[in-house]
């Protein structure tokens, strides 16, 4: 009887101080205390786990990373090529469009458009080689032009391709006029590929930007071609003729596309010039 009279005012003792601690919001401030704690471990460890999980899944995020910048840097290596290709057809088309009003404006001439396919790798001459030759009517001696001016002519022909002798080349001496000053004179390339003005008569005003074009003399090229514009002007009162130096109406280092005067037939003269007697 006495021990459940103990049992019973120990249990009436306890629930009295717990709800008495409870009232005084003992209970309040531990369970913040515990819920802070508990979040800051949840923290702790979820960063850690985060973190070890990033070191287990990284090599093969780095395989996949490399795989796709490999197809990546693929992808844009074929569309570099193909903006490449469009432009270069873009050139090509814009080159036939002005090769077509060079024709159209100069109707007394017939054309055939040819391809430059090769050059000659000496230095110290200066051919290139085109996709036409004898299976396309294509002569030796026929005038090689672009829209810009005059190129050469055809100095050898094979049946799918000819050789055409530019007129830079040391070998190549063509007669000319200058518009402006009414003057004959010859026009001669050099190893160097630069192109120059000899036989000026002294009595001749030449002027730098004077406009140079085929004579016609001789019989070589057919006459009122464009070959470029005087630069400059060199007069020594001792020479009995004037030289001066030509700018290319030309670019030559950018020939693409040609087109040959196919009916245009040399004249060889020099069995009618007289010879010196020995």
């Amino acid at each position: 009887m006495n021990s459940r009279v103990l049992q019973t005012t120990i249990t009436f003792l306890v629930v009295g101080g717990i709800l008495l601690l409870a009232l005084s919001g003992f209970f309040g401030s531990a369970s913040r205390q515990f819920s802070s704690t508990m979040v800051n471990l949840q923290t702790w460890l979820a960063t850690r786990f985060l973190g070890l999980q990033d070191f287990i899944t990284a090599p093969r995020d780095i395989v996949t990373l490399r795989a796709r910048n490999a197809e990546l840097e693929s992808q844009v290596s074929q569309l570099q090529a193909q903006v490449i290709e469009l432009q270069q057809r873009v050139n090509e088309t814009e080159i036939l469009a002005a090769l077509v009003d060079f024709s159209r404006a100069n109707p007394e001439s017939t054309y055939k458009a040819a391809a430059v396919i090769g050059r000659d790798p000496s230095p110290f001459l200066h051919y290139v080689i085109i996709n036409r030759g004898s299976n396309d009517d294509i002569r030796r001696g026929m005038p090689v032009v672009t829209n810009q001016g005059l190129v050469g002519r055809i100095d050898a022909v094979i049946a799918d391709a000819a050789r055409v002798q530019l007129i830079t080349d040391p070998a190549s001496a063509v007669n000319v006029y200058l518009q402006n000053a009414v003057t004959d004179a010859v026009l001669e390339g050099s190893i160097t590929g630069d192109v120059s003005l000899d036989m000026i008569s002294q009595d001749s005003v030449v002027e730098p930007g004077d406009l140079i074009l085929t004579s016609g003399l001789g019989g070589g090229y057919p006459p009122d071609l464009i070959l470029g514009q005087v630069v400059t002007l060199r007069t020594l009162e001792f020479e009995l003729f004037q030289q001066a130096t030509v700018q290319p109406a030309v670019d030559f280092s950018r020939l693409e596309i040609v087109l040959v005067i196919t009916n245009f037939r040399p004249v060889d003269i020099a069995p009618l010039q007289p010879q010196s007697s020995p």
